[in-house]
């Protein structure tokens, strides 16, 4: 045994546990005070560097889920407008059905329906137009494909979301054409006789002494329900044409008197004519006509593109379709995306898929007869199942993209902040009895070092 008073090993040794301990407890009370195991890097530097990863994926999925709740909130907005519409397609075809029944309806009854059925379309297009989520339309085209075309003679009608986004070099093989025929000859003075012409199977009655402007003038007041505007050429001759282009557009004009230079000079035999398609393609890709609508044919990147022209034979400039579709992001990380085009519901873009019609668009319907209003039928039935497919895509985007995220968005969650809060949060259990074992420690410690430092003063003892 030693005996020594410039360095008490035994108090340095003493202070350097107690020292240690209370280190323990201060790091004990931060974790038990902050429910943290974990507030700084060395406390568990991997642990950190997981856990912040883990924080930035859970605040990250909440914003996700969020964001697709607010993507629901727009989509049950467009939805909403679409029901509308549908109320209003519904009430239109009403109308064209009560215009059908010919029998019973007389030209003020079909100028009131149509009348309505305009108001009605008027309707639709403001909606259209109207109908926002903030700031932002939705269901104008804007939100969806949209399209123009470099030529003046070429308008853009729509794409849908089998059109693949670009630009197409448009060349027309066979120009779109009217129904246009010519009276054999011309009227040279006043009738002479009361004649009645028959234009596409409405009779006209003119009354003798009439000029041959005022022959035209009582020709074009039934233009409404012959679908054929009358006028003159250089000859004299009155020259008919239908107001229509294409194989769905057709005159008929018959007069009950013999052409003379004192009659229209349309005669006993009728004079006819049929339009022709617009025939041509479109990226150099298959397309098919129907009056001056040439739509791009399914299969081809073109598919649901439609385009109207009255183009002669040969180039006609392109045609742009760019892609607007409204992207949602709706996970944690970078290009976790979905996205839906809304296009546009204005109508010139409804009903555009039947064929065989005088009409290539809601826009263009007339009940005034009972031919025009069983065309119209037909456009409206394809409005309706176009708005109504809409409405599908819709719904199940609402349901099986965004709120089946969401619910795997929430599990995500709560698996990864059980996760983070084991490597995180403090087990108060472990850590209290941590702490209750270095209380013990801090004291006995304390005690230990009190008589480490006594232990010097046993010098004195041989001093004396």
């Amino acid at each position: 045994m030693s005996f020594r008073i410039n360095h008490n090993i035994s108090s340095l040794n003493s202070l350097r546990n107690l020292s240690n301990t209370e280190n323990t407890i201060s790091k004990s009370l931060e974790r038990l005070s902050s429910g943290l195991r974990v507030t700084r890097g060395a406390d568990d530097p991997a642990g950190l560097v997981i856990s912040e990863n883990m924080r930035a994926q859970i605040t990250g999925i909440r914003q996700a889920i969020e964001n697709g709740e607010t993507a629901t909130a727009m989509i049950q907005t467009a939805e909403g407008a679409m029901n509308e519409v549908h109320n209003l397609l519904n009430s239109i075809r009403e109308l064209a059905l009560h215009a059908a029944n010919e029998g019973s309806n007389d030209s003020v009854m079909l100028s009131a329906d149509q009348d309505e059925i305009d108001n009605a379309i008027a309707t639709i297009n403001r909606i259209a137009d109207q109908t926002q989520f903030g700031t932002k339309k939705l269901l104008d085209g804007t939100s969806g494909m949209s399209g123009s075309a470099t030529d003046s003679e070429v308008t853009y009608l729509s794409a849908d979301e089998n059109t693949v986004a670009g630009t197409y070099a448009i060349t027309i093989t066979t120009a779109a054409e009217q129904a246009v025929d010519t009276a054999g000859t011309g009227q040279t003075a006043n009738l002479a006789a009361d004649e009645t012409v028959t234009i596409n199977g409405v009779d006209i009655n003119l009354t003798s002494g009439m000029t041959q402007d005022q022959v035209k003038a009582e020709l074009n007041n039934y233009n409404s329900s012959t679908g054929v505007t009358v006028t003159e050429d250089a000859s004299n001759q009155l020259v008919f044409t239908s107001d229509g282009y294409g194989t769905d557009n057709s005159i008929s004009v018959v007069s009950d008197t013999a052409a003379a230079a004192t009659s229209t000079g349309i005669g006993t035999t009728a004079i006819t004519d049929t339009g022709v398609d617009v025939a041509g393609t479109i990226g150099g890709l298959a397309a098919t006509g129907d009056g001056l609508v040439l739509t791009g044919d399914d299969g081809t990147a073109i598919e649901g593109l439609s385009i109207s022209t009255a183009h002669a034979a040969g180039a006609a400039g392109s045609v742009t379709v760019n892609d607007n579709a409204l992207v949602f992001q709706v996970g944690a990380n970078s290009n976790q995306t979905v996205e839906i085009a809304i296009n546009s519901l204005e109508a010139t873009t409804l009903g555009t898929g039947v064929t065989d019609n005088m009409f290539n668009n809601l826009s263009e319907i007339s009940v005034l007869t009972s031919a025009q209003a069983q065309d119209a039928i037909e456009v409206i039935d394809e409005a309706i199942q176009e708005v109504s497919q809409r409405r599908g895509d819709l719904g199940g985007f609402q349901k099986n993209t965004l709120e089946s995220n969401a619910k795997n968005l929430a599990v995500a969650e709560e698996n990864l902040v059980a996760t983070e809060s084991i490597i995180r949060d403090t087990d108060f259990a472990s850590e209290m009895a941590r702490l209750t074992k270095n209380q013990i420690l801090l004291q006995s410690g304390t005690a230990m070092l009190t008589q480490a430092n006594q232990m010097p003063q046993v010098v004195l003892q041989l001093l004396s």
